[in-house]
């Protein structure tokens, strides 16, 4: 038992060592791709997220955006990502990939959450989920689960 333990905190620690710098360099590049959009571009992909989730079958009856605008939305998209890793991030993502290879795809996944964090923290839509909060029945509710 008195063995285990320094081998465990050995193991632990050269792990530590291996994770910390692939976690610094993916972290740079998610700063890096969020530092260097502007407010149009973020406007941008609010946009694009709309978009893209309004061809979601449940909600292509509720929207009327056209195919061109997709299509130009999604080449928006295409052409910022690609400016960021070859441009505004270049550095940042060449040592992310030389010590991650996960690190490109964690970046972008951040780039898609803008959007998401944009629409939601807008004081128009949350006034709506907050009204839409207000029709739960909440006696009925507290009748069910009264002792």
């Amino acid at each position: 038992m008195k063995r285990i333990i320094p081998t465990f905190a050995l193991t632990l620690m050269t792990s530590l060592c291996f994770i910390l710098p692939i976690t610094a360099h993916a972290q740079a590049l998610e700063t890096c791709f969020v530092d260097s959009l502007t407010g149009k571009e973020r406007k941008a992909l609010v946009k694009w997220m709309f978009f893209s989730l309004s061809t979601h079958p449940e909600l292509k009856a509720y929207s009327q955006v056209s195919a061109e605008d997709l299509q130009a939305s999604k080449k928006e998209f295409g052409s910022l990502i690609t400016r960021l890793m070859v441009e505004d991030c270049y550095n940042e993502s060449k040592a992310a990939l030389r010590t991650d290879p996960q690190a490109m795809q964690k970046a972008i996944a951040r780039i898609v959450k803008l959007p998401i964090n944009d629409l939601v923290s807008n004081t128009e839509v949350r006034a709506t989920i907050s009204d839409s909060a207000k029709l739960i029945d909440k006696a009925k509710i507290k009748q069910a689960f009264a002792p």
